[in-house]
């Protein structure tokens, strides 16, 4: 979800997550989920729990600061802003969820960039700032596609795949609102 900076490839985010050897633990699936007891009966979380977590929640962070570009930009009909909003909001859902597990696996939270290297130049109409954010889209579906199969526990896969939903459903609505077909160009991601 990188919406700042022009989205990675999407093959280097998935790779990253996927030779970094590093997988949420059964505590970190339960913190997910709120359920405090259940965590604090997993055991300890490794580090790279709290690296994958800081991964996600930067991301989610970059991804709250560009709907707000975007509803800034002056670019934006009313229906359109109040969609952003309305996906930026699920962002801070997500962001404070990733910052409370890291708090409770006993790391420090990711905090937003000063400021974000964004294409500022290029999005000069709605239809600009809704290319963006759905290219940004894409590229967070891929990446948390990555990350679901690296899950030792099905429940934390299972927690992932609740957000990949969510932006994959963000994708597809930004495609509709660009004249395009919501149906994703294809019947598998990658």
């Amino acid at each position: 979800m990188s919406f700042f900076l022009m989205p990675a490839p999407v093959a280097s985010r998935r790779q990253f997550l996927a030779h970094s050897g590093l997988v949420l633990s059964g505590a970190a699936v339960a913190l997910l989920a709120g359920k405090d007891a259940l965590a604090a009966t997993s055991g300890h979380a490794r580090s790279g729990d709290v690296v994958i977590l800081n991964t996600a929640l930067s991301a989610e962070l970059e991804a709250i600061a560009a709907y707000q570009l975007g509803a800034e930009s002056n670019l934006l009909q009313k229906p359109v802003l109040e969609l952003a909003l309305t996906f930026q909001g699920h962002h801070k859902q997500h962001a404070e969820v990733l910052a409370s597990t890291i708090k409770k696996l006993g790391g420090k939270p990711a905090l937003a960039k000063e400021k974000y290297n964004f294409p500022v130049a290029q999005l000069k109409s709605q239809t600009d700032v809704l290319k963006f954010a759905a290219q940004l889209e894409q590229g967070a579906v891929s990446a948390y596609l990555g990350a679901v199969p690296l899950f030792g526990n099905r429940e934390l896969a299972k927690a992932a795949a609740s957000i990949l939903g969510d932006e994959a459903m963000h994708w597809a609505v930004l495609r509709q609102a660009l004249g395009e077909s919501p149906v994703v160009p294809s019947a598998f991601m990658s």
